[in-house]
C-alpha cells in the first residue's frame, strides 16, 4: 500500500487515469517539445548563423562544448516542462499545478535537497581533486557573467526532466498500478533511455544509461517518499549545477563548465571506477535525504 503521501500525490491523477489518456497525452508531449527545439533552432538559424556555416551550426549545438550552443540546448527544455503542462489539461481535465505536489511542501523539499547535495558533492569533487587534476574550461570572467542565465536555464532544464518523469508519468502511472514496479521502475527506466548517446559517450554509452536510471529510481522513492518532486529536483538540479556549469566531463556538455575533466566519457575503463563512486555518492545523499525528508 502506497503511504499518504504519495496517496496525495497521485489523487489528482485518479480522475483519468486510463492509460490511452497517458499514451496521447505522452505524444502530446513530445510533439510540443519537438516544436519547441524547432522553433527555437529556427530562430538561431535565422538570426545568428551566416549563410556559409552549412550545417556545422547544427552540429556544434548538438555537441554543446560552446556557451551559446549549450544555453540554446538548455533553452529547449521549455518545451519539455509545457508539454506535460498541456498533456494533463488537455487529456486529464487537471491543473498543471498537480504535477508538482502542495507547493509548500515542493520548495521546502527542493531547498533542502539542493543544501545537501550540493554539500555532498563540494566534499565528493574535493576528494576527486586529491586525484585528478582538472582542466580550466571556461575564463572565469566570462563564466560568471553566464552564470545567472546559466542557473535558470539548469533549473528549468532539471525541472522539465521532474515534471515529465516523476511528475506525469509515475503520477498517472501510480493512479492506474498500485506496483512499485510499474510506477517506480518504468519512469526511471526510460530516465535512462533517454541518455543513450553512443555518440558521445562511445563504450560508456550503457554505463551513462545505468547511471541515468539509477537516479531515476532515487528520484522516483524520494518523490513517493514525500509527495511532491521537490526534492528530486533539488537533487537534479544540484548535480547538474555542478556537472554542467562547475566541472564537466570531457565529451558530454562542456560549453559552460569552469573546469572539465583530464578524462574523457567515451573512456569505459576509466569512467567504469568512476561510476562506482559516483553510486556511492548518490546512494549516501539518497539516504541522508530520506532521513531528513520523513514526514
Amino acid at each position: 500500500m502506497a503511504n499518504p503521501e504519495f496517496e496525495a500525490f497521485i489523487a489528482p491523477a485518479r480522475a483519468r487515469p486510463q492509460i490511452w489518456r497517458l499514451i496521447v497525452g505522452l505524444i502530446v508531449a513530445l510533439l510540443i517539445y519537438a516544436l519547441t527545439v524547432f522553433g527555437l533552432f529556427f530562430l538561431y538559424w535565422m538570426y545568428f548563423v551566416e549563410d556559409e556555416a552549412g550545417l556545422d551550426w547544427a552540429e556544434n549545438i548538438v555537441d554543446a562544448s560552446d556557451p551559446n550552443s549549450l544555453l540554446l540546448l538548455l533553452s529547449t527544455f521549455i518545451g519539455m516542462a509545457l508539454g506535460p503542462f498541456v498533456a494533463v489539461w488537455l487529456l486529464h481535465k487537471r491543473g498543471p499545478g498537480t504535477l508538482f505536489g502542495r507547493g509548500a511542501k515542493t520548495l521546502r523539499d527542493f531547498t533542502i535537497a539542493v543544501a545537501t547535495v550540493g554539500t555532498i558533492l563540494g566534499v565528493s569533487v574535493f576528494i576527486w581533486s586529491f586525484r585528478y587534476d582538472a582542466l580550466p574550461g571556461l575564463g572565469f570572467s566570462t563564466w560568471a557573467t553566464l552564470l545567472p542565465l546559466a542557473l535558470l536555464l539548469v533549473l528549468i532544464q532539471t525541472g522539465a526532466e521532474e515534471i515529465l518523469f516523476r511528475g506525469y508519468l509515475q503520477q498517472q502511472l501510480g493512479a492506474r498500478f498500485a506496483s512499485p514496479l510499474v510506477w517506480l521502475i518504468l519512469p526511471a527506466f526510460l530516465f535512462g533511455i533517454v541518455h543513450y548517446d553512443p555518440a558521445s559517450a562511445g563504450d560508456s554509452a550503457w554505463i551513462v544509461v545505468g547511471s541515468a536510471a539509477f537516479f531515476g529510481l532515487i528520484a522516483g522513492d524520494l518523490t513517493a517518499r514525500t509527495g511532491s518532486i521537490g526534492a528530486a529536483w533539488g537533487f537534479h538540479f544540484a548535480n547538474n549545477v555542478m556537472a554542467l556549469l562547475f566541472i564537466s566531463t570531457q565529451g558530454t556538455l562542456t560549453g559552460l563548465a569552469l573546469y572539465l575533466t583530464p578524462y574523457e566519457v567515451s573512456d569505459a575503463a576509466k569512467l567504469g571506477g568512476l561510476i562506482i563512486y559516483d553510486l556511492a555518492f548518490m546512494v549516501g545523499a539518497w539516504l541522508l535525504l530520506r532521513r531528513l525528508l520523513r514526514p
